[in-house]
């Protein structure tokens, strides 16, 4: 009589009225996947006395194909396949599956930075295995196949995921030029009449995290590639790498001002060679939360939990943590970031945690301590206590 009964839990009793926060994060890099980090919130918002729900999010880099295979049900399946990794070696790496024909391809399985540990080689990396993983989808008869392109170490233009599907490029010898962005400037002739035939009658999708241009100050060299070990001089090389690369690409396409498209610098250019072979590019981060239905998830909590390992003035150019912002902040809802370390990009928030101010350690706590901001947060919102 007194209204619906509790709810008994393993973080304690929790009343079915208690209000809902949805907790919504992407992976803490290096540390927590996105379904571990909502885990953890989760556990926080129950600690605290309110219901959770978990939703974990991705924006086309790393994690983006756990978040989607755990999205599509009984169809959803994984290929493990041998493809070249970022520095040329061999290496295994997952094509996920959502059904029969629509597959998966996470760049950062193949070539992604978090594969080379503390080992930076900004000008040997290579993209080569997110193509052969590309390949691998066409041969498996995906008609449709999405790539997310976030969290890769190469910096090469996408050359080497164009020589994957069977584009020649050669130096002014007619030889195949070397993998990777440093070789870029050698190279004098684009031959893209190999490019795998199948590609015209599948539609292919890019997840772009990010909305920069190949090149110039505000392209892939310049923004990222100290990222990922390159000092200056070879900011700059790359740089003009990309330059002379994107002309003759656009030539051999037929697509002037490629280059200049927004999200054509995503993971170091890749994501302009998949466009120059006529795929679409598109924000990761909103492609993710359509198919994990966060909409939905958003209409029925009284707060929104996000975050990821950093907030920083990039968050609102293509990041998980900004796209659930303003996907809250639509549907009325409030929404708190949780993240790591809070550098900048707070204003799309309405209210932040950073673990670092919780902690001097907070790399080796990130479970702990996300638990304790998942109960933090339900207080972190004056409107809410009102």
């Amino acid at each position: 009589m007194g209204g619906p009964p509790d709810r008994a839990t393993p973080h304690g009793v929790t009343r079915l009225s208690a209000p809902i926060a949805l907790c919504a994060p992407n992976a803490f890099k290096g540390t927590l996947t996105a379904a571990g980090a909502a885990h953890a919130l989760a556990a926080g918002v129950v600690d605290g006395g309110w219901r959770a729900r978990s939703v974990p999010v991705a924006d086309g880099g790393d994690g983006t194909l756990d978040v989607l295979l755990a999205g599509a049900g009984a169809e959803a399946r994984v290929q493990e396949l041998r493809v070249t990794g970022p520095l040329g070696r061999p290496r295994r790496a997952r094509l996920g599956w959502l059904g029969p024909d629509l597959a998966v391809v996470e760049m950062a399985e193949a070539a992604g930075l978090r594969l080379l540990g503390s080992r930076r080689e900004p000008l040997r990396a290579t993209s080569r295995g997110a193509g052969e993983l590309i390949a691998a989808a066409l041969d498996g008869g995906a008609r449709r196949i999405i790539v997310g392109v976030g969290g890769s170490a190469s910096t090469d233009g996408g050359a080497g995921i164009l020589v994957a599907l069977g584009a020649r490029l050669l130096d002014r010898h007619g030889r195949p030029v070397d993998l990777g962005g440093g070789a870029l400037v050698t190279i004098a002739t684009v031959d893209l009449s190999g490019v795998d035939a199948r590609l015209r009658h599948t539609t292919v999708e890019v997840a772009v995290d990010v909305r920069s241009p190949l090149f110039d100050v505000a392209g892939a060299a310049h923004v990222f590639a100290p990222q990922k070990g390159a000092d200056g001089n070879q900011v700059l090389l790359l740089d003009g790498g990309l330059r002379h690369f994107a002309s003759l690409i656009e030539d051999a396409a037929g697509m002037p001002g490629l280059a200049d498209q927004p999200g054509a610098g995503a993971a170091g250019g890749a994501a302009f060679a998949l466009a120059a072979l006529g795929a679409s590019l598109g924000g990761g981060a909103a492609m993710v939360c359509d198919r994990v239905g966060l909409d939905e998830a958003i209409a029925g909590a009284t707060l929104v939990i996000t975050g990821e390992g950093r907030l920083d003035p990039q968050t609102s150019t293509g990041k998980a943590p900004s796209e659930v912002a303003a996907r809250a902040r639509q549907a009325g809802v409030p929404c708190v970031a949780v993240c790591g370390t809070v550098q900048g990009g707070d204003g799309e928030f309405d209210a932040t945690i950073a673990l670092d101010q919780m902690s001097e350690e907070p790399q080796r706590r990130v479970r702990a301590l996300l638990r304790l901001a998942g109960t933090r947060a339900l207080a972190a919102v004056p409107r809410l206590q009102a």
